[in-house]
C-alpha cells in the first residue's frame, strides 16, 4: 500500500492506492489563498500542515487496515513558494506563492543576468522563487535578515512528516538557483539573491528516500514508520503516488508503476535555449504564463 499527499494550492489531497495502482482511499482538506495586495499571494505554512494531519486522519479513520499497510510515502506539490524558517524552523512570514507576481521587477534584473539563464536554464519568472528572495530583501530586510533556510511548499511539509530539509531536483531546478547541468545548488546564482548552500534543503533525484517519518504521527495514523520519497511537484495527487512507488521489478508490478520509479535523467533537466519571450508578468496567471 502506498500513500501519496498533494500540497496544491486549493487544497491537500492524501491517497492511498494499492499494489496493483487502484484507488482504496482519498481525502481532500481545502485550503485558502490571502492577497492582501494586488498582485499578491500567499498561505500559511500552518495550514498545510493542518490540512495535512486532516487529510491523513480522515483516510486512518476510513481505512485502518490499509493505512497500516503502508510501505512508502510519495509528495508532490505547488511548486516556487517561498517558505522562510528561521535558526529555529520558525516560519517567519507567510509564504509567498507561484501565482504571486509582486517580485516582478526583480525578475526582469535576474533574467537580464546571462548566468543566471545559463546556469538554470530557464527565464526567470517573478512566481519562481530566487525574485521572491530579492524582493524580500528589499522590502522587508528585518525578514531577510532572519532566513535561515528556504523551502518550498511540499518540503516544508517533509520537515513536519520526518525533520528533514530535502528537496528533488525537478522542484529546485524552478527557483533559479539550480545549476541544471550539475543538478545541484549553484553557489554563483545564490549568490545574486544573498544567500548560500547553507540556507538550501538537500538536493536529491525525485525517486530518492528522504527519511522515515516521525514515530508521533506514525502512531497517530496508524502505520509503521515509513520512509517519505523526495517526489516532485505538479499540483497532482497522482505525481505523489508514484513518487511513492519504491523501485521493484516490472514483473511484480505493472509497467506504469516500474517506470514511475525511475530516477530521471540528466536530460530532464538539461539547459534550454535562452527565451526571447517577454518575463514580463501574465495578468491573470503569473508565472504559469509562457
Amino acid at each position: 500500500m502506498d500513500l501519496g499527499i498533494d500540497i496544491g494550492t486549493s487544497g491537500v489531497k492524501a491517497v492511498l492506492v494499492d499494489d496493483d495502482g487502484r484507488l482504496v482511499g482519498s481525502h481532500t482538506a481545502p485550503l485558502t489563498v490571502s492577497r492582501p495586495h494586488d498582485g499578491w499571494s500567499e498561505q500559511d505554512p500552518a495550514d498545510w500542515i493542518s490540512a495535512n494531519d486532516d487529510a491523513l486522519a480522515a483516510l486512518a479513520t476510513a481505512h485502518p487496515i490499509e493505512m497500516s499497510a503502508v510501505r512508502s510515502i510519495g509528495l508532490s506539490g505547488q511548486m516556487h513558494g517561498a517558505t522562510l524558517l528561521d535558526a529555529t524552523d520558525h516560519v517567519l512570514r507567510p509564504a509567498i506563492l507561484w501565482n504571486d507576481v509582486r517580485s516582478h521587477a526583480e525578475a526582469a534584473v535576474l533574467d537580464a543576468d546571462a548566468v543566471v539563464r545559463d546556469r538554470s536554464g530557464n527565464a526567470v519568472f517573478p512566481g519562481f522563487t530566487a525574485p521572491k528572495l530579492a524582493w524580500v530583501q528589499a522590502n522587508e530586510p528585518e525578514i531577510f535578515d532572519r532566513v535561515a533556510t528556504v523551502l518550498l511548499p511540499k518540503d516544508h511539509v517533509r520537515l513536519w512528516l520526518t525533520g528533514e530539509k530535502a528537496t528533488d531536483a525537478s522542484d529546485a531546478s524552478g527557483t533559479s538557483w539550480l545549476d541544471v547541468g550539475e543538478r545541484a545548488w549553484s553557489t554563483e546564482l545564490l549568490e545574486r539573491t544573498h544567500l548560500t548552500v547553507d540556507h538550501m534543503p538537500t538536493v536529491v533525484e525525485g525517486s530518492a528516500p528522504t527519511g522515515q517519518v516521525r514515530a508521533e504521527l506514525s502512531e497517530r495514523f496508524g502505520f509503521a514508520s515509513a520512509p517519505v520519497i523526495a517526489g516532485g511537484g505538479g499540483d497532482n495527487a497522482a505525481s505523489a503516488v508514484s513518487a511513492s512507488s519504491p523501485p521493484a521489478p516490472a514483473s511484480s508490478r505493472s509497467a506504469r508503476r516500474a517506470s514511475c520509479s525511475l530516477p530521471p535523467t540528466r536530460t530532464h533537466l538539461a539547459p534550454r535555449r535562452p527565451s526571447t519571450r517577454s518575463a514580463t508578468p501574465c495578468p491573470t496567471r503569473g508565472t504559469r504564463c509562457r
